[in-house]
Parts: C-alpha cells; sequence; structure tokens
C-alpha cells in the first residue's frame, strides 16, 4: 500500500500532508509514529474514569495531531468530541466518543497496513 492510498483508506487528504511537511518521507515518518501515540488510550481511560478534563485534553490532542498529519475524517470528529467535551460530559458526547472509536480504528488499520509493508 502506498502512502497516497493509505491516506485513501483512512480519509485524509495526501495532499494537504505533503504540502505541510514537504516530503513523502516525512509524512510516512510521522503518520507511522501515531501508531504509538497514546492519546486514544487516555481518551478511553479518562472517560471510563469520568475523567472529562482529562478526556478533553486527549480528544483535543487527537484533533490536533490529526489536523498537521491531514488524518481528516478522525481529525473532524475528535473536533466535534472536543467541542462537546469542552464543558464536561453531556449525553451529546456519547455517539461522538463512538464515532471517534470506530475512525481512529480505521485510521489505525490503514497506518498498520502502510507498516507492514
Amino acid at each position: 500500500m502506498t502512502l497516497e492510498e493509505t491516506y485513501a483508506a483512512l480519509e485524509g487528504s495526501y495532499a494537504d500532508a505533503i504540502s505541510r511537511l514537504r516530503s513523502e518521507k516525512l509524512v510516512r515518518k510521522f503518520a507511522l509514529k501515531f501508531l504509538n501515540d497514546d492519546s486514544y488510550q487516555l481518551l478511553q481511560d479518562s472517560l471510563a474514569k469520568q475523567d472529562y478534563a482529562e478526556a478533553f485534553r486527549a480528544a483535543h490532542t487527537i484533533k490536533g495531531v490529526c489536523q498537521n498529519l491531514a488524518f481528516d475524517k478522525l481529525g473532524n470528529s475528535s473536533e466535534k468530541l472536543t467541542e462537546s467535551l469542552r464543558g464536561g460530559w453531556s449525553e451529546a458526547a456519547a455517539p461522538l466518543v463512538s464515532q471517534v472509536t470506530a475512525d481512529y480504528q480505521q485510521t489505525i488499520a490503514a497506518l498498520q497496513k502502510l507498516d507492514a509493508e
């Protein structure tokens, strides 16, 4: 799987990532580093502990990383979750958590395929 195909699979913008980082080598390097980022696990752990301030920070971190790497789908859903958690927990956050989880899994699956090659 090429890097461009990976971006298509995770519903990101390959062109935006290249324009930011200026080389495919750097985009690939930083995209694969996302596999070791612990922000999603922190989000899950914080939600389980009902620590919504920490969950907000984790969602905000995911959003920022995704915006920098042009992981558009996960970036958009994590941005919505970030805004929902800004004032603490609300019932509106529950479906957003599910969407972030689905988008995160899609992103990780695409990156793992890239890493395997």
